[in-house]
């Protein structure tokens, strides 16, 4: 690693422009390009939801529920950041090589928890609220 691209320890942990745009934009063009099948993904658990459940949904339509959805995935999306967190931290470590080659776990890992989660809210918060009129 070259002088310029290092942390200067004597500048009280100051970093060289041109290593955090490194960094960062390495983390930007694996991250954001995952984030598209990430929020398919997450629109088809959706989508399938509604699809085979369709009569008890129906009455959930509402500009109230539009509006819980539109904030519901703006969350998916802020809890999406997070990976940033880490892979810019490990981009900084010494374990940089080994982690650009196996970051498509933590993604896979979040992906699946997402789906999890969506999964849950809707069966338990969701449909049940729109379900309980039909239940005998």
């Amino acid at each position: 690693m070259n002088e310029a691209n290092s942390i200067s320890s004597a500048g009280g942990g100051e970093m060289h422009g041109g290593q955090w745009r490194e960094v960062l934009s390495d983390a930007i063009h694996y991250w954001e390009w995952r984030r598209i099948l990430y929020n398919a993904v997450l629109t088809a658990v959706v989508v399938i939801w509604i699809v085979s459940t369709w009569p008890h949904f129906r009455p959930a339509f509402t500009w109230t529920s539009f509006v819980a959805i539109i904030v519901l995935a703006m969350f998916a999306n802020l809890c999406y950041c997070s990976a940033y967190v880490a892979d810019i931290a490990m981009q900084f470590s010494s374990f940089r090589e080994m982690w650009r080659r196996r970051r498509w776990g933590l993604w896979l890992l979040g992906m699946l928890f997402a789906t999890v989660l969506a999964n849950y809210w809707i069966a338990d918060e969701i449909y049940s609220y729109v379900a309980a009129p039909y239940v005998h």
